[in-house]
């Protein structure tokens, strides 16, 4: 990134404390990186890099957020707080390319940046060289699903709402217990051969260990897409290879491909469409297996626990549904919204 003289121009009031008086009055946290960053006591304006950090901070304290990294879709807008539906589209430092550039950052004027996501050397520079050009305070927090609890705690304590990181915490790791519970007692035999279908065709999906098929395979279900291990993530199958790997489940996340599936001569001959076991992912205001990689895949939890094992009635889905809406998502879901949510059809 090119630093202007308009920029040098703020880093210097930066450096005086004129633009960040919070760090004046300000403490020393360790992120999940292992770097100490100093951030201000009370943090009242939050970046995030990217959706899933977006996410993260909207479960612990959306007032804080200054903008989304994505401007949310009419649709998913009506599964938020209406206070923070409308924030503008603050752009990203991570992803698929970034797209705000360093100026527009210190105008934005965030005590914080929030990176949750992947730890590896290029997301430490990348903070490292923000944080040093900009003098805005840049922590990364682990975004192993495994680790949701952890980085709960410690992003509520970043920001000053340790009470509810707390909670939310809690109710993850009660959670991670239930499915530990509920796979434990999954014969091997009853254990799903499952199929993730991304996009319009369906032939998007994820390799086995991917971060898109973390939760499937969480629920102890078998990923069919397990063997190609050289993409490491993401790979554009065809409808032969789904038949020759035969999943008796598709989860999709995407609803024109339920919509169409019906007129697909193809996918007829897959097992779980023969069988009429294709799902449809609850998207709404998030989704709920991979869209973002965030603590949104709690729910899918939740979700796929029904579908993969048929839980119980006294763990109702809906009732699940609108509890972890309320507890997360700070809303209470009426009647037709949950319908509208949970809805299979597509439309």
């Amino acid at each position: 990134m090119r630093i202007g003289a308009r920029m040098l121009g703020l880093i210097g009031l930066v450096a005086a404390g004129c633009l960040y008086p919070g760090l004046l009055q300000a403490r020393v946290i360790t992120d999940s990186a292992g770097r100490t960053v100093t951030v201000p006591d009370r943090v009242a304006r939050v970046f995030p890099a990217g959706p899933p950090a977006s996410t993260l901070v909207y479960m612990l304290a959306p007032q804080t957020l200054i903008g989304w990294s994505r401007k949310p879709t009419e649709a998913e807008k009506q599964y938020m707080l209406p206070a923070v539906r409308d924030l503008p589209e603050a752009g990203r430092l991570t992803g698929r390319g970034d797209t705000i550039n360093l100026e527009k950052l210190l105008v934005d004027r965030p005590d914080v940046i929030v990176d949750f996501g992947t730890l590896n050397d290029t997301y430490r520079s990348l903070a490292d060289r923000i944080q040093q050009q900009s003098g805005i305070p840049y922590v990364l927090i682990d975004a192993r699903f495994a680790n949701t609890p952890a980085a709960l705690r410690l992003m509520g304590d970043i920001l000053g709402v340790k009470e509810r990181g707390e909670t939310l915490a809690a109710a993850a790791e009660a959670l991670f217990a239930q499915v530990d519970a509920t796979v434990k007692a999954a014969p091997a035999d009853r254990r799903p051969r499952v199929y993730l279908a991304r996009g319009p065709e369906g032939l998007e999906t994820g390799t086995r260990g991917s971060i898109n098929t973390e939760i499937i395979e969480r629920l102890g279900a078998v990923n069919v897409v397990e063997g190609l291990r050289e993409a490491g993530g993401l790979i554009t199958a065809s409808p032969e290879q789904i038949i020759a790997w035969s999943p008796d489940t598709i989860v999709t996340i995407d609803r024109a491909f339920m919509r169409s599936l019906s007129q697909k001569p193809l996918w007829q001959a897959v097992p779980a469409v023969a069988r009429k076991r294709v799902f449809l992912a609850p998207a709404w205001p998030f989704g709920a297996i991979d869209s973002p990689p965030s603590v949104n895949r709690l729910l899918g939890l939740v979700w796929l626990g029904h579908v993969f094992y048929n839980q119980p009635a006294e763990a109702g889905l809906g009732e699940q549904v609108k509890n972890f809406f309320r507890l997360f998502y700070h809303v209470d879901l009426s009647g037709p919204e949950l319908a509208k949510l949970l809805d299979q059809s597509g439309n």
